[in-house]
């Protein structure tokens, strides 16, 4: 399936300059929050579904403008894995600030969380948790530099292609725009401290892991040996991209 953002350009135009209204800021302000950063296909969602599971977390399911995919044999429902909004809605909300963050994505589609999420999550009482792509995490730190931002990895670079072509078909001109992106994500967060790396061989382990570490169980160590296994994976990927 082909995906395609038509109104690419006014996207570009309005997110340069984005920023939350005072609503969005002050609703952060009052939140937990928990981001999951990381290459395509490196299992954020079931890290994340495990941590929903143990009722200390609430996920923010983010607004996106591409439709909506069969992902293990079931069509991704709304409101459920993602909130499937047409570009105009986004865009309009955009331009009045009910957003915490958007990006456009492999240059195809526009993801972020908006505001009436975030109220409803500060609501909730627990855990804010999502995942976000790395422009969103920049973002997101500029208005909440308390956040916690984990980084996750797959173990390897053939791990990664299993699990990306187990999940969806995709076109050989996707599959090119994703690992782009993975390099040009991996090349930026591994160039900056912000980030907690995780490798995720197991997600329940991933999960329990991420939890300890939220909640003052701190593992400098696991955290270097984590980068080196992404140094590795981008190393592949640039020679696979021949780049």
């Amino acid at each position: 399936m082909k995906v395609e953002l038509k109104r690419k350009d006014e996207f570009h135009k309005v997110l340069e300059e984005y920023e939350p209204s005072d609503d969005a800021k002050q609703t952060l302000r009052q939140i937990k929050l928990v981001i999951l950063l990381g290459i395509t296909g490196a299992g954020r969602n079931t890290i994340i579904n495990h941590l929903i599971d143990t009722d200390r977390y609430h996920f923010i399911v983010s607004d996106t403008t591409r439709p909506p995919k069969v992902r293990d044999g079931k069509l991704e429902e709304n409101g459920v894995h993602y909130f499937f909004r047409s570009e105009d809605e986004i865009l309009a909300d955009l331009k009045d600030g009910k957003y915490l963050e958007a990006e456009v994505l492999h240059e195809q589609q526009v993801s972020g969380i908006s505001i009436r999420e975030l109220e409803q999550s500060a609501a909730s009482g627990k855990i804010s948790i999502n995942e976000v792509d790395f422009l969103g995490t920049v973002n997101i730190m500029k208005y909440k530099p308390d956040a916690f931002m984990f980084f996750i990895v797959p173990p390897s670079f053939d791990e990664w292609l299993r699990r990306l072509n187990s999940r969806e078909e995709m076109s050989d001109e996707e599959f090119k725009n994703r690992a782009k992106t993975a390099v040009n994500i991996l090349q930026q967060a591994l160039a900056s401290d912000k980030y907690h790396f995780v490798i995720n061989d197991s997600s329940m382990d991933s999960a329990i892991f991420i939890d300890r570490w939220v909640h003052g169980d701190h593992d400098p160590a696991h955290d270097i040996a984590t980068r080196e296994i992404a140094k590795e994976i981008l190393v592949q990927l640039q020679s696979h991209l021949d780049i």
